[in-house]
């Protein structure tokens, strides 16, 4: 592989979560992954190597691409499997091709974290329109989680469905910076919020200069 291209996120998500999965199934152009399959997402930079690394995968293993983004700054590549062991495989094929490891991806910041309390209908209405997910309503509490690399919202918003049952309203892991909307009760989008960013925190990598705008 040419020195050209950098790896910024690695990261293989164990058992998706139904929200997480319903909503790459809805917003993919690839193969809709299910509740309980892992995954694993790989951003890398320029965009366009994606298309060799995910060519590399399906040879080799038995996974299936979700989502795929070409930009000409990054590239987004998400595949899945029933199998964790294949899809394992993926990233050792994917780290093999880029001649790195797992720990050669940038270490994610949290840029910023913000969360309303007792949001209003007006802005709930507007936020929903927005959203690919679920719904936010009158009064909910209402949380952003902005994270670099981006592939990392994925990530996040997988643990944040798993400790607390919250909504999840939109996730955007691709480009500059990832994104994760969630909605629900104060107590569980408190808990929700806590656990991204104790994941986030936890994942190792090569040091990411970015400071957070907001924490």
């Amino acid at each position: 592989m040419s020195d050209a291209a950098e790896l910024r996120a690695f990261s293989i998500v164990d058992q998706l979560q139904p929200q997480l999965a319903s909503f790459i199934a809805a917003s993919c152009t690839g193969f809709l992954p299910l509740e309980g399959d892992t995954a694993l997402l790989v951003e890398v930079s320029p965009g366009i190597a994606v298309n060799i690394l995910l060519d590399r995968i399906l040879k080799a293993t038995t996974c299936r691409p979700g989502m795929l983004v070409v930009e000409r700054a990054y590239g987004l590549l998400q595949v899945h499997a029933g199998d964790q062991g294949q899809v394992r495989e993926a990233g050792r094929v994917a780290l093999e091709y880029l001649g790195l490891d797992s720990e050669s991806a940038l270490r994610p910041a949290i840029v910023s974290s913000q969360t309303i309390f007792g949001t209003d209908n007006h802005q709930s209405n507007v936020i929903n329109r927005l959203s690919h997910g679920q719904h936010l309503f009158e009064n909910d509490a209402f949380h952003i989680l902005e994270v670099h690399p981006a592939a990392y919202a994925a990530v996040a918003a997988n643990q944040a469905e798993k400790v607390a049952p919250i909504r999840i309203l939109e996730v955007e892991m691709f480009g500059a910076y990832g994104r994760v909307y969630l909605g629900g009760p104060e107590d569980n989008i408190r808990e929700a919020a806590d656990a991204m960013r104790r994941t986030i925190e936890a994942i190792p990598g090569r040091p990411n200069n970015l400071k957070s705008l907001l924490y």
